[in-house]
């Protein structure tokens, strides 16, 4: 796969949590919905994640699976239009997970930033394991082993791609330097033809002494459209234009997310272990009953107590799925006390039940049919190891492991 192609290929997963709530569906769900139409999309349940934390706690891990199957079908996820596939199905990220082991220094390792802060937010587990240590490592395996050039995130991730991309980089610089790769490079430049070939060096040159990022977008361009040289020759090609060797693993980049932080029904950040969340089953009753008991401005004592939006969870639900209209009528009767805190909260239940009514219709009829979500998910592994062995071979080939 070229640098070009990897940049059309998304890689994004979740920890099987069980049912999913509205902040999976506003913050990750609805996105890859969109990216599943104009990029190539791989969406893994990530289980082998799971074990790095929960590994005390296995009994649940497969109905939390398909529980988030269920909910990612439900939400429009397509296996029409997306590879949608469970982690440990495909053995290739385990095996890719163990080679880069053998170059990752381990102090990258200790230095991720949420390796502490996930010991002390865990604080009650053992998490003195290997699993726990090397998980970063997993997850840029995860990345890399699809050649994906984009990784849908939150600003929370950004250091794990980096940390994928310091991998990537370690790898090709040490094994990307094939032998007599200047010369086969130079051998392929000769093939693009005398104008091609011109035009090509002279970008490769703006690129290396002048830092222009332009030619070097420009040089990628000519190369994806070129019919006259061998795949191998486009990635030396690719890899000479930076002045390194061959590209083997595929640096990927982050697509930040432009959703808002959606806040929990106690006002924090909506999240099942913090028992704040609104998930997408839930019932009718259960929604009204949830949204009748948040919390809302703390200067809204009394009900003719004025208050502020800004300062009640409940608003930023408005924000997300009531009307212009109705969020209007929402503040200038906050504000000026025209409305109580139960008549603001009533219209905002009924456009939650609104929105979740299709998306809980269509996951009773996946509950209702396990067996399709089980073939939807083996369909997807078989095609995520069709990619993933195109990789691996490559990598085995690179670290001298080829017997054939």
């Amino acid at each position: 796969m070229s640098l070009v192609d990897a940049e059309r290929r998304v890689l994004s997963g979740m920890r099987p949590s069980g049912l999913l709530h509205l902040g999976h569906y506003q913050g990750v769900l609805k996105n890859w919905v969109k990216l599943q139409h104009t990029y190539e999309c791989f969406f893994c349940i990530v289980d082998l994640h799971a074990l790095t934390t929960d590994y005390d706690d296995v009994g649940p891990l497969s109905q939390r699976v398909m529980d988030m199957a269920v909910d990612w079908l439900a939400a429009g996820v397509s296996p029409s239009s997306a590879t949608l596939f469970i982690q440990s199905q495909v053995p290739e990220h385990a095996e890719l997970h163990l080679l880069l082991s053998m170059i990752c220094p381990l102090s990258w390792l200790e230095r991720v930033p949420s390796y502490k802060e996930q010991q002390e937010q865990l604080h009650g587990k053992d998490l003195s394991t290997f699993g726990f240590l090397g998980y970063p490592l997993l997850q840029a395996a995860d990345i890399l082993l699809y050649r994906a050039g984009v990784v849908p995130v939150g600003s929370d991730q950004l250091a794990h791609i980096e940390f994928a991309r310091d991998v990537a980089r370690r790898f090709n610089h040490l094994y990307g330097r094939e032998p007599g790769f200047e010369e086969k490079a130079e051998a392929a430049i000769i093939k693009l033809g005398k104008k091609t070939a011109t035009l090509y060096n002279n970008l490769r040159r703006a690129y290396q002494e002048q830092g222009d990022a332009e030619a070097l977008e420009t040089a990628r361009a000519l190369l994806k459209d070129q019919q006259s040289i061998t795949l191998g020759d486009k990635e030396r090609l690719y890899g000479y234009l930076e002045g390194g060797g061959k590209i083997l693993l595929i640096e990927p980049h982050a697509m930040l997310g432009d959703s808002p932080k959606l806040l929990g029904l106690d006002g924090g950040k909506m999240s099942k272990s913090n028992n704040n969340a609104i998930f997408l089953r839930d019932s009718g009753s259960a929604i009204e009953e949830k949204i009748r008991r948040m919390p809302t401005d703390p200067a809204r004592v009394h009900r003719d107590d004025p208050g502020s939006p800004a300062n009640c969870p409940v608003w930023s639900l408005h924000q997300l799925y009531s009307s212009n209209e109705t969020c209007d009528w929402a503040q200038q009767g906050c504000r000026s006390a025209g409305i109580g805190c139960l008549e603001c909260k009533a219209p905002l239940v009924e456009a939650l039940q609104q929105e979740l009514q299709p998306l809980q219709a269509r996951a009773a009829d996946y509950q209702d049919n396990p067996d399709l979500v089980r073939q939807i998910l083996a369909d997807g592994a078989e095609r995520a190891r069709s990619e993933a062995r195109e990789t691996l071979t490559e990598v085995r080939l690179a670290l001298g492991l080829n017997y054939r």
